[in-house]
């Protein structure tokens, strides 16, 4: 298991969550990983819950829609994928359909820091503070955690 830290930080200006992570492999294969529904399944999201994949469809103009299960609980998720240029970025939205009017765009950049590793930069914005405050109440940072030290170990099999 990586000792990278997964860091989540609050913005003060505008209701953004940014999160930035490290990994131990190239920028292509930390693209894949995020963009191939069948890898994506295998870490996305956290240890008690297997991910069901209706839709993801990870190319400009795509979408996907995928739910969360434990147990006979299933969380589900949609949105748009509006950019994906391989090994460099994805721009999405992300709406959990509980909520269905907090939609988020969030922006993904891989930058690669060479030796075969690659740092993780995202963002989350919403519409208000009260909805990031709201998302971030939601259990993200073990969902976040816990599905990066998954990716992880995705990565060095």
């Amino acid at each position: 298991m990586s000792d990278h830290e997964t860091r989540i930080e609050l913005d003060d200006r505008v209701p953004l969550v940014r999160i930035t992570r490290e990994f131990d492999a190239p920028p292509a294969m930390v693209y894949l990983a995020w963009t191939d529904p069948q890898l994506v399944a295998q870490w996305l999201g956290p240890r008690d819950r297997t991910m069901e994949i209706e839709t993801y469809d990870c190319v400009t103009g795509g979408a996907y829609r995928y739910g969360m299960r434990n147990g006979d609980d299933v969380q589900w998720f949609h949105g748009s994928f509006h950019q994906a240029r391989p090994a460099e970025r994805l721009v999405q939205t992300f709406t959990w359909e509980g909520m269905p009017d907090q939609v988020a765009l969030e922006t993904l950049t891989l930058v690669d820091l060479g030796d075969g590793r690659t740092r993780v930069e995202s963002t989350s914005l919403v519409d208000s503070f009260e909805d990031r405050d709201a998302f971030v109440r939601s259990g993200m940072e073990k969902g976040i955690t816990e599905g990066y030290e998954q990716l992880d170990e995705l990565l060095v099999r």
